[in-house]
């Protein structure tokens, strides 16, 4: 209200994802158990989806497709981020090639984890193991609108989110950005305090290939229940 005060009163009568008291679903752990804090740009577009965790797609259910021939699911499929989320995660595992993603090799990696009783079987599961190691899945604006730019929305949101890495900043937590309007929290100087890794939005391509997310999530073994 300080830094914007017409802008909570404008929300508030507003159309906004997320629905149903959703909003804050992200503070699961109590503040020392936070290790990182993973950043995306806002919710999902869709009310469904849009679950007030940072990538948690509210539709996607099972991650491997239960057709003939099928890799990720569907759902999956149609979360871009997700999908390429996944195919990074089978690359840094030696699953996959870089150069080689599409469907076909994902359908002999697909049959496979269905078959296996030690392989994750839905996104929940790899909600709970990111909890598990101590990230704070938070997306740099809570909300999505579809007539307000996202980085506007985050602009909003940032006095909100330095109050959130000031409590943090004495478990120094390290901060995992994940695309141009993440990186633009370090305006902040709390931000740029705390140690950081940094890429593209899990939405580009590029995304499967990137080092330091396969150097960070690997040993993390997060497709393993």
């Amino acid at each position: 209200m300080a830094a914007n005060p017409a802008y909570l009163a404008g929300l508030a009568a507003d159309t906004y994802l997320p629905t149903d008291q959703r909003l804050f679903n992200a503070f699961e752990l109590p503040l020392d158990k936070v290790r990182y804090v993973l950043v995306g740009e806002g919710p999902y577009p869709r009310e469904e989806s849009a679950t007030g965790v940072c990538f948690m797609d509210g539709a996607v259910k099972g991650l491997w497709s239960d057709e003939k021939g099928g890799g990720l699911s569907k759902p999956v499929n149609k979360a871009t981020s997700l999908r390429n989320f996944m195919k990074m995660l089978l690359v840094a595992d030696g699953r996959l090639a870089e150069d080689n993603t599409g469907s076909a090799a994902l359908a002999a990696i697909a049959a496979e984890f269905r078959a296996d009783p030690a392989a994750v079987q839905t996104l929940a599961q790899i909600q709970q193991k990111l909890t598990g190691h101590g990230f704070l899945l938070l997306n740099a604006s809570l909300v999505f609108r579809e007539h307000v730019a996202p980085a506007k929305d985050a602009k909003a949101w940032l006095p909100f989110f330095e109050t959130v890495i000031a409590a943090l900043e004495q478990h120094r937590p390290k901060l995992v950005l994940w695309g141009k309007i993440a990186e633009q929290l370090n305006k902040l100087p709390t931000v740029r305090a705390l140690p950081q890794i940094v890429a593209e939005h899990p939405y580009n391509l590029t995304f499967i290939a990137n080092r330091d997310m396969h150097a960070l999530f690997k040993p993390m073994e997060l497709l393993r229940a």
